[in-house]
C-alpha cells in the first residue's frame, strides 16, 4: 500500500479511533480515506480538509459548518454523515462507506449506461436533492465523481456535501474563488449569483448527459466551459443519445435549460417525468395490432384507388355521364368510412374502442421512432429529402396531368375547344392518365411515407391517434358498436384498466356542459389508472425476489431481515394499490350517480380532489419499494 506523510501524520492523530486503510480519492476541496472505526469495527469513509486549506480559518470554519449542515441529511439515497472533528489540528468528518464505484468510474470502466440504469439513477439522485432541498441546502457540486452506485443493487448515493449552502448563499466564497466543478456548473453558478434548488438540476441534467453519452456538452478551459455554459445552449439529447426513450431525453433537455424558470421547479418534479408510466409502455394486444398493422391498410386503400381511378376516367371520357363520375368519386369517399366500420366492429366485439386505437398508435409511434432514430439518427438524411422531394414532384405532375386530361370535360366538352387541342387531348389521353395514376398514386405514398419518417424523427404525436379521439372517430366507434350490447372489457385487462375504461366512457357520455364545469376528469382517470399499473408491477417484481430468496443455502441473518424489508414493502404496495382502485371506482361511481341523474357536482368535485391526493404520492413510494427490492439482490 502506498502511503504519503499526509496519511502518517492523520493517521497518527486519529489512532485509537480509526484505522485507516488506503486512499479513496483525492480533489482539491479534501482527501477522502477508507477506514475502519475501532469502536463500532464498521468501515467508514473519511473526507479529511487539505492542511495547506486548513489553515485558513474562514476554509475551515465553512468546511465544519458545511460538513455540520450534511451531517444533518437523512435520506436512503444520500450518504450518511456520521460526525465532524477537529482533532490535532486536522479537519474532518466521517461517512458511511458505500462498497461501489462512483458514477465517473463506473462510465470510464464501461461505457455509457443503458437508459433504464440512467432513468433509475437520475430518480434517486432527484429525490435525494428534492429532500436537500426542502431541508434548505444546495449542493453546488452534483457531479459523476460524487454519485456513488452501490455494488450489486446500483443503488444511486449522492455524497460530498462539504460545499453545500444555505439557499440564500451566493456562488462565491468571500475570497472570490467560484466553487464547484466548470462542466457541470449551472450558468447561474457559473455568473457567481445567489443559488436554490434549480441549480443542482442542471447539474443533475449534465450528469444524465454524461452517462447516456459518456461525454460532457462542453468541455476545454475553464474560462471556456464557464462561457458555454453561460451563453450556448448544449445539444439536444435526442441529436447524441439515439434510441433513448423520449421521456429521458426530455426530461433531460429540461434540466439543460438555461433559465431556471424553464428548469423543472423540484427534484420531485422531474422524479415524476421519469417514473416507471412515463417510460413504460404495456404490449399493445392482438386486436389492436392487426387494426393499426399498416401492412392491412392495404384493404381499404386498393377499394378507394381503383374507385377514384374510375371516377377520373369517366370524367376524362368524351361525352360520359357527369353523375356516373360524380357516383364513383362518392363512392371513393365512402368506401374508407364502410371499410373502417367494419373493421371497428370487429374490434368492438373484443371489447376495444377508439380510445384503445389511440392508445395503440401512440405506443406503436413510440416504439418505432427509438427504432428509427437508432437507425438512421435524429438529423433528417439524404433518404427522407429524396422520397418528400420527389413524392411533391410526382404529386404536381400527376395534378397538372389530371388537370389537362379533364379540361375538355370542364370547358364544355370538344366541341367548345379549338380541333388542335381536341385532337391532342384524344392521342394524350392513355399517357396522360398514367401520368395521373403515377403521380398523384405514387406521389402520395410517397410524402405519406416521407412525412411518417420525419414525424419519427421529431418525435410529433400521430395524426391518426388525433383523429380516433376526435368526435368523429368515437362517433364511428359508436355506430360500429351498434346492436352489440354493452361494451365488453377483454379479460386480459386488470381491474384499474376496466375501472378507468368504463368511467372514460361514463364522463363520455355526460351533457358537454357538464363534462365542461367537471375539468379534465378523463385526466384523474388516467392518472390513477397508471399509479395503480405501477404499483401492481411493482408487487410483481417483490413477488418475485421474495420466491428466489427462499432458495438456496440457509439466509444470513443480514439478508433475513432484507427480506422482512421486502415483505414489509410489498404490503405498503398492497395498501397503496388498493387505494388507488377504490379512488377510481369512487369516481366511476359517482359518473354513474351524474347519469342517473341521482348525483351531485358538489360530490364528483370533492372526491376528485380526493383521489388526486391519493395518487400524488404514488410515485414516491414506488420508488422506495424499487429500493427494498434492490436491496434483497446485494450478495
Amino acid at each position: 500500500m502506498m502511503v504519503d506523510a499526509l496519511f502518517l501524520s492523520f493517521q497518527e492523530a486519529v489512532a485509537g479511533r480509526y484505522s485507516l486503510e488506503r486512499e479513496l480519492g483525492r480533489g482539491g476541496m479534501g482527501v477522502v480515506y477508507l477506514a475502519r472505526e475501532v469502536r463500532l469495527d464498521r468501515p467508514v469513509a473519511i473526507k479529511l480538509l487539505p492542511p495547506e486549506l486548513a489553515v485558513h480559518p474562514d476554509l475551515r470554519e465553512r468546511f465544519l459548518r458545511e460538513a455540520r449542515t450534511a451531517a444533518r441529511l437523512s435520506h436512503p439515497y444520500i450518504v450518511p454523515t456520521h460526525s465532524v472533528d477537529e482533532i490535532g489540528g486536522f479537519v474532518f468528518y466521517v461517512m458511511a462507506y458505500v462498497e461501489g464505484e462512483t458514477l465517473a468510474q463506473r462510465v470510464a470502466a464501461h461505457g455509457p449506461m443503458k437508459a433504464d440504469d440512467v432513468t433509475r439513477m437520475l430518480r434517486e439522485v432527484a429525490w435525494a436533492l428534492a429532500y436537500a432541498h426542502a431541508q434548505g441546502v444546495v449542493h453546488r457540486d452534483v457531479k459523476p465523481a460524487n454519485i456513488l452506485l452501490e455494488r450489486g443493487t446500483l443503488r444511486a448515493m449522492v455524497a460530498d456535501f462539504g460545499i453545500a449552502r444555505q439557499t440564500s448563499a451566493a456562488g462565491l466564497t468571500a475570497a472570490g474563488e467560484l466553487l464547484g466543478t466548470p462542466e457541470y456548473m449551472s450558468p447561474e453558478q457559473g455568473c457567481g449569483e445567489p443559488l436554490d434548488g434549480r441549480s443542482d438540476l442542471y447539474s443533475l441534467g449534465i450528469v444524465g448527459f454524461y452517462a447516456l453519452t459518456g461525454a460532457v456538452p462542453f468541455s476545454g478551459s475553464v474560462s471556456k466551459v464557464l462561457a458555454q455554459q453561460i451563453t450556448k445552449p448544449p445539444p439536444s439529447m435526442s441529436s447524441v443519445a439515439r434510441g433513448t426513450p423520449r421521456a429521458l431525453t426530455d426530461a433531460i433537455d429540461r434540466c439543460l435549460a438555461k433559465s431556471p424558470a424553464d428548469r423543472f421547479a423540484t427534484g420531485e418534479a422531474l422524479a415524476d417525468a421519469l417514473a416507471p408510466g412515463a417510460l413504460k409502455r404495456s404490449d399493445v394486444p392482438v386486436p389492436l395490432r392487426v387494426f393499426t398493422d399498416r401492412r392491412r391498410q392495404v384493404a381499404v386503400i386498393v377499394p378507394i384507388a381503383m374507385a377514384a381511378s374510375a371516377g377520373l376516367g369517366l370524367m376524362a371520357s368524351p361525352g360520359s355521364s357527369g353523375f356516373a363520375a360524380v357516383a364513383f368519386f362518392g363512392a371513393a369517399l365512402i368506401l374508407p368510412v364502410l371499410l373502417t366500420i367494419n373493421r371497428l366492429r370487429e374490434l368492438a366485439r373484443h371489447g376495444y374502442g377508439p380510445e384503445d386505437v389511440a392508445a395503440a398508435l401512440r405506443a406503436n409511434h413510440e416504439r418505432q421512432r427509438e427504432e428509427f432514430i437508432f437507425e438512421f439518427g435524429a438529423k433528417p438524411g439524404i433518404r427522407e429529402r429524396l422520397v418528400i422531394g420527389g413524392g411533391r414532384v410526382l404529386l404536381w405532375t400527376g395534378l397538372a396531368s389530371a388537370v389537362v386530361m379533364v379540361s375538355g370535360q370542364v370547358l364544355g366538352g370538344p366541341a367548345a375547344i379549338p380541333g388542335w387541342y381536341a385532337r391532342f387531348l384524344g392521342g394524350a389521353t392513355p399517357m396522360l392518365g398514367a401520368l395521373t395514376a403515377l403521380g398523384l398514386y405514387g406521389g402520395g405514398i410517397a410524402m405519406v411515407i416521407g412525412t411518417r419518417w420525419r414525424n419519427l424523427r421529431i418525435g410529433k404525436e400521430p395524426r391518426m391517434s388525433k383523429f380516433w379521439e376526435s368526435r368523429f372517430g368515437k362517433w364511428l366507434g359508436r355506430v360500429a358498436a351498434t346492436e352489440l350490447g354493452n361494451r365488453a372489457i377483454p379479460a386480459e385487462r386488470p381491474t384499474e384498466l376496466k375501472i378507468a375504461i368504463s368511467a372514460e366512457s361514463l364522463f363520455a357520455s355526460l351533457p358537454k356542459d357538464l363534462r365542461r364545469s367537471l375539468g379534465d376528469v378523463p385526466a384523474v382517470v388516467r392518472t390513477l389508472q397508471d399509479h395503480a399499473h405501477a404499483a401492481r408491477e411493482q408487487i410483481e417484481k417483490l413477488d418475485a425476489v421474495l420466491e428466489g430468496s427462499g432458495s438456496g443455502a440457509r439466509a444470513s441473518d443480514k439478508r433475513d431481515a432484507l427480506t422482512s424489508d421486502v415483505k414489509s414493502a410489498r404490503a405498503d404496495a398492497e395498501k397503496r394499490l388498493s387505494e388507488l382502485v377504490t379512488a377510481l371506482e369512487t369516481v366511476r361511481l359517482d359518473l354513474l350517480r351524474l347519469q342517473a341523474g341521482i348525483g351531485s357536482q358538489e360530490s364528483i368535485t370533492q372526491d376528485l380532489a380526493a383521489a388526486a391526493a391519493v395518487g400524488k404520492d404514488a410515485d414516491r413510494l414506488i420508488a422506495a419499494l424499487s429500493e427494498a427490492d434492490s436491496a434483497l439482490k446485494k450478495r
